[in-house]
């Protein structure tokens, strides 16, 4: 700032005091002085002003020196704002954000090169003249509240505010907005302006997004994490399998409910133990840790917490982790299939048991048919010899006798039927003992002399459900076995009874179905059986006898015996101990059963005449039909001599024929049911058919429920027991002829 002349204040005063003015020299210096320097001090002469000028002077000076003081810092301001102006327009221009500067009408006043970019991307692009178009119409009023929030605070903002560029593009952003006031030249009262920065949160809302989206899949992946632990965990608590995990030191990490069940131990005192105290081979179990991800160890023995030994079958599975080993043992019980195993074994012996008592029972059943034709031919002639020879003689006395032991072959062969047909027997209330003294009374008669026979039978045994011939017969073949097992040598044959309640294991080994059972045991001290013969001992036909002494049928006929009467048969030897046989045979429910029928007394009397024809009527005609000719014979005898007119056949289809060329001619057929080709239910429909009013009788050696209904329902009048009473066959006929 130039220093202010005021010579004309020396020139007046040095005019009025006579005083010489400055020439133009000084003017001149001053003139050559520069801008802002300090003009030197003219040189005065040594008059100096007094009074109230010099103090006016000296006042003028110091005010002189305070403006080249401020003048200076005008200067420096000036220099620095137009420096900080030069930078705020530098970082304006250059700064990575979309700014601009708006005045209060929304125009905007300046932009800088990033709002320009983001806003007027393209050269056709609408111009960035003002901000609010471009603000999408849900975020306008939300931008203007910004704008009045600014006017009256100085600042504001709106986030995530989308601008629209044109029909594609968006921008996304936080709009911050600062209050500025502009001045003006001409001194006037300063504009309201508004600095707006917009941040596009574009790429950060996308990064927020995927955040989202990876903390949701995160979240959703710990969820199913934590599920599948719980399923897992529920897998591993439900399994019937023993699980047992183990760290690298051998120590169990898991212990399921089902080990803990198998092992007996509770799953908080087995947590840290050594996996070697429940499989004492663990070692061979872990050493496959290095040669494999899972290996199947077979049936190995562990241990229970007691020290129990349990047969298991392991498998093992090894994971290899950040934090070390585990593996993972799988234990199955073994009992249980050890034990159906057991059972499978006996069921299957007991089948191939059964399949040879069917091939024996069939073998048996046909030669017991024959047998019966047999023994009802001599029985029908014993009785008719008997009938031709008087009583008291030797010769009435000895047909007597072969009636009484062909009585008793015919419950034997009965036995055999009833046996090899697998039904019931007729069983009544029997007292075993009684059956056991009958028995020793018939083994007396061929008992050696170095064999002795006792019978241990306790008072109050209950009665047995049992047929009396069969039970008997069961007895004497196990006695005699037992006899004969002794053979040469001295020993004891010893007979018990008791009364037994089978255990629970025995009764699913025997199959037995009752509670209590009288039990018939035979003992005896002779070599006994090794494992193998007793695995055949009930075989048919199987015998440890030589040739010729032995047929084999004994324990295969007791066995089927037993198994008829709902009991069984259980055999206990070893080799130099003897054997034991005991027969178990339910007992009663009821003492009050019918007892069994005696076997009945040998007629004495002749055989009792036909009921008298009436005078002038023809003999009765009866057809009888049977394939043994022997039979034939005797039944042509017999109702010949009661003034029948008898017409034999051996051909059921000749009968048929005779039958279809005279129907009328016959007043009975009577025929047997079991015929090769043609059965007797054959010819009972040929017959009716023929002729339905025709009375027809069936004859069978073994007579069953289902062969008597099937009789029955094809129109039969009756069926005969053969062989039966002569006076039962000629009852039977009579009943029938005369309409009975």
């Amino acid at each position: 700032m130039p220093r202010p002349d005021l010579s004309f204040l020396l020139r007046s005063e040095a005019d009025s005091a006579g005083v010489p003015t400055p020439g133009p020299s000084a003017d001149a210096a001053r003139a050559n002085t520069p801008a802002g320097a300090e003009v030197p001090a003219e040189r005065r002469t040594p008059e100096r002003a007094t009074g109230r000028l010099a103090a006016l002077i000296e006042e003028l000076r110091a005010s002189q020196a305070e403006l080249q003081a401020q003048n200076q810092v005008l200067r420096y301001s000036q220099s620095m704002a137009e420096s900080a102006s030069e930078r705020f327009e530098a970082l304006f221009s250059s700064v990575p954000l979309a700014l601009m500067v708006l005045d209060e009408h929304d125009v905007v006043v300046q932009a800088n090169s990033m709002a320009q970019r983001s806003f007027q991307p393209r050269e056709h692009d609408r111009p960035l003249t003002a901000l609010m178009p471009f603000v999408d119409a849900a975020h306008a009023a939300r931008v203007g509240a910004a704008f009045a929030a600014a006017r009256e605070r100085g600042t504001a903002e709106a986030t995530e505010v989308v601008f629209t560029i044109d029909a594609e593009r968006r921008i996304t952003g936080d709009l911050h907005i600062a209050r500025i006031e502009a001045h003006g030249g001409d001194g006037g009262a300063p504009s309201l302006q508004f600095l707006c920065a917009v941040i596009d949160q574009g790429p950060l809302l996308a990064e927020r997004q995927a955040l989202k989206r990876s903390a949701e899949e995160l979240r959703q992946r710990n969820e199913q994490l934590h599920a599948g632990e719980r399923r897992l965990a529920a897998v591993i608590n439900s399994a019937l399998d023993a699980i047992v995990c183990v760290d690298q030191h051998q120590r169990i990490t898991v212990f399921n409910p089902t080990a803990a069940m198998l092992f007996q131990c509770p799953a908080s005192d087995a947590l840290g133990s050594p996996i070697s105290r429940f499989i004492p081979k663990a070692d061979q179990v872990l050493a496959f840790a290095q040669l494999t991800t899972q290996a199947m160890m077979g049936e190995m023995t562990a241990l229970t917490a007691s020290g129990r030994e349990l047969a298991v079958e392991v498998s093992v599975t090894f994971e290899r982790h950040a934090e070390g080993e585990t593996t993972t043992v799988f234990a199955r019980d073994l009992t249980a299939r050890k034990r159906e195993e057991a059972r499978r074994a006996e069921l299957e012996a007991q089948l191939r048991e059964s399949h040879k008592m069917q091939a024996m029972g069939t073998l048996a059943g046909g030669i017991a048919h024959d047998f019966n034709n047999i023994l009802h031919a001599i029985l029908g002639n014993v009785e008719l010899a008997r009938a031709e020879s008087p009583p008291g003689t030797p010769a009435h006395e000895s047909l007597l006798e072969i009636d009484k032991a062909g009585r008793r072959a015919r419950d034997l062969v009965r036995q055999i039927l009833t046996f090899s047909r697998n039904e019931p027997p007729r069983r009544h209330a029997v007292a075993l003992a009684e059956v056991a003294q009958d028995t020793q009374r018939l083994l007396r008669v061929t008992l050696p002399p170095q064999v002795s026979f006792s019978i241990h039978a306790p008072e109050g045994l209950p009665p047995v459900l049992a047929d009396a011939t069969q039970a008997e017969q069961a007895l004497l073949n196990l006695c005699t076995n037992a006899v004969h097992a002794i053979g040469e040598r001295h020993g004891n044959v010893r007979l018990e009874l008791a009364l037994a309640q089978p255990t629970q294991r025995l009764r699913e080994r025997l199959g037995l179905a009752a509670d209590q059972y009288v039990t018939a045991t035979v003992h005896d001290d002779g070599p006994g059986m090794d494992a193998a013969t007793q695995s055949r001992v009930f075989e048919p036909f199987f015998t440890t006898k030589p040739v010729g002494q032995g047929t084999g049928l004994g324990l295969a006929v007791v066995h089927g015996v037993m198994r008829t009467h709902g009991g069984a048969i259980d055999l206990r030897s070893a080799p130099g101990q003897g054997s034991s046989f005991t027969l178990y045979f339910p007992v009663a429910v009821s003492t009050h059963l019918p007892s069994p029928p005696a076997l009945p007394a040998p007629a004495s009397s002749p055989i009792p005449p036909p009921p008298a024809a009436a005078a002038g009527q023809r003999a009765r005609h009866v057809m009888y039909v049977d394939d043994d000719e022997a039979l034939v014979r005797l039944v042509q005898r017999l109702l010949g001599r009661r003034g029948y007119e008898v017409s034999c056949f051996t051909d059921p289809r000749q009968a048929t024929e005779a039958l279809r060329a005279a129907p009328a001619r016959y007043d009975l057929l009577v025929t047997d049911y079991n015929m090769p080709g043609f059965s007797g239910l054959d010819l009972l429909r040929a017959a009716r058919a023929i002729r339905a009013d025709l009375p027809v009788a069936l004859a069978s050696g073994y007579v069953t429920a289902d062969i008597e209904q099937a009789a029955l329902a094809e129109g039969a009048r009756a069926l005969i027991h053969k062989p039966d009473d002569v006076q039962a066959l000629c009852a039977t006929v009579d009943r029938l002829v005369h309409g009975g």
